[in-house]
Order: structure tokens, then sequence, then C-alpha cells
């Protein structure tokens, strides 16, 4: 790859950030540019190796300007409203972007596909290896079994996540959609309370189960009459989506603008 390509993790403090990091210094092709938190953040202006036990030589910083310049890529695995800022300010210094995040509005989504036009991103809901497989696998099995049989979308994670359905059940749910020929908006049922009624066909599910500290499985499940087919993921360590992250910043190192998912940088397309 040449030199080393700089990267910058936003949220370094949390979960997913520390994942980050583990993963950044381990790889001989990536070098750590900047870590970025909220200006609230008590390790800020600290090494942020400090939080690992080791050196880095890379303080903790909540200006975006000072982190971003002449970095490589952003990683974020923030929030929306924190990643519209982050994706605004890589824009402005021509930096690529690999966006973690899950949350959107149709209208943020949007947004980041105009930024596209000017840097490179890589959006996924889920930057695990093995969930982009399960997204293919997914709508492979929609398409073949496409009549008789139901749909259902079943995900679980730690108590602490705010958005439900996980981005990568949406996911799931739309690969399952087209495997059907449709548009999940038109087919996606979220909620099931009270007397209501026989399923309707043709319909895709979803079951949301918050609790403890898991780090997030996905089933999709497709029952027929005397047999059901089940995919599954779990994932058991934040480190798989972090690899996976580092894996997209990489692919993007000779891409100058595009919208990428984890399908692009596996090859999978």
């Amino acid at each position: 790859m040449g030199n080393p390509l700089k990267v910058v993790i936003a949220g370094c403090s949390g979960r997913m950030g520390h994942a980050l990091l583990e993963g950044v210094f381990a790889d001989t092709e990536l070098v750590l540019h900047g870590a970025l938190d909220r200006a609230d953040n008590a390790h800020l202006g600290r090494d942020v190796g400090e939080q690992l036990g080791r050196v880095s030589g890379v303080k903790v910083v909540s200006d975006i300007d000072i982190a971003l310049k002449d970095a490589d890529v952003l990683v974020d695995f923030t929030r929306p409203e924190a990643s519209m800022i982050y994706l605004a300010a890589c824009q402005k210094h021509g930096v690529k972007m690999i966006i973690g995040t899950t949350g959107f509005s149709a209208e943020e989504k949007k947004v980041i596909e105009a930024a596209a036009r000017n840097i490179s991103i890589v959006f996924a809901p889920n930057m695990s290896v093995g969930v982009t497989l399960l997204i293919n696998l997914v709508e492979q099995a929609a398409r073949v079994l496409n009549e008789g049989y139901d749909i259902e979308v079943v995900e679980m994670h730690h108590r602490h996540k705010v958005d439900a359905p996980s981005g990568t059940a949406l996911r799931l749910g739309e690969a399952a959609a087209q495997g059907l020929g449709q548009d999940l908006k038109d087919c996606a049922v979220y909620a099931r309370e009270g007397v209501t009624g026989e399923r309707e066909a043709g319909k895709i599910g979803f079951a949301t189960l918050r609790g403890g500290d898991v780090v997030g499985d996905h089933t999709v499940v497709l029952a027929g009459i005397g047999e059901r087919v089940e995919l599954t993921h779990k994932a058991s360590s934040r480190a798989t989506f972090a690899l996976g992250a580092l894996r997209a910043a990489k692919y993007l190192a000779d891409k100058t603008s595009g919208l990428y998912d984890m399908r692009d940088v596996l090859g999978l397309r």
C-alpha cells in the first residue's frame, strides 16, 4: 500500500473506539493520526493510548479541524447528529469516511449520498465480514423461497442500544425484500400487539430484544409449511466490527469519491 494510511477515530473513548484503537495499533498498514471525542470527555488532552495502557503520541481532542488536518480517513461509530458534523468536516478537509453509525433518518442518508460526490465513503450499518455475507445469503434465500414462506427478522443487542430495530436488522430486511422483488417500506411490520389477525403473506416482520451486554445477534427466519430455514449471525466481540471497518478504510485508499458498502469492500457485488 505504500505509506501507512493515516486514521482518525471518532468516539475514541467508547467501547467501539477502544476496539478500533486496538485494530489500528496492530495493523502495520495503518497509523493513528487523530482521536476525537466530546468536549466534556474526561480524557481530553491526554494520550489516547493511556486508555489501553500504552503511549500512542496522539492526544484526545474535540476540535474536528485539528484532528482531520492531513488525515486520510475518519472512522465513525458514534451518533447520527455527531456523524453529520463529522461528514461536513470530512468534505471540508477532503478526508475519506467510514460510517458505521446507525439510526439515520431518510434525510440524513440523502446528505451522506450527496457527500459521496465529493469524498469516498463506506457506509454500512454493520462492518462485520460475516454479517455482510449474511446479507447476500438472505437475499438469495428470499429469492428462492419466494412463495409459501414467511420472513421474520429477530435481533438482540445490549441494554444501552438506543435505536430499534437495529440498522443491521433493517439492512437484512431490505435484502429479504430485494429477494422478493419488493421495497421494504411497503412490506415491513415493526410491531404486533393485541388481536392482530392472521399473518399477511408477503410481509417481513421484525422482533427486537434488548438486554445485558449482548454485542449483536441477528437471525432471519424463513418459515414454510413443514420446514423453516434460519440464517444467523452472532457477534461475541466488537473487534469484528472494528476489523471490518479498518478493512474498509484500506479499501478506500485509492478512491477519491463514491458511496460504497461492505459488499463492495469484500467483492460480493
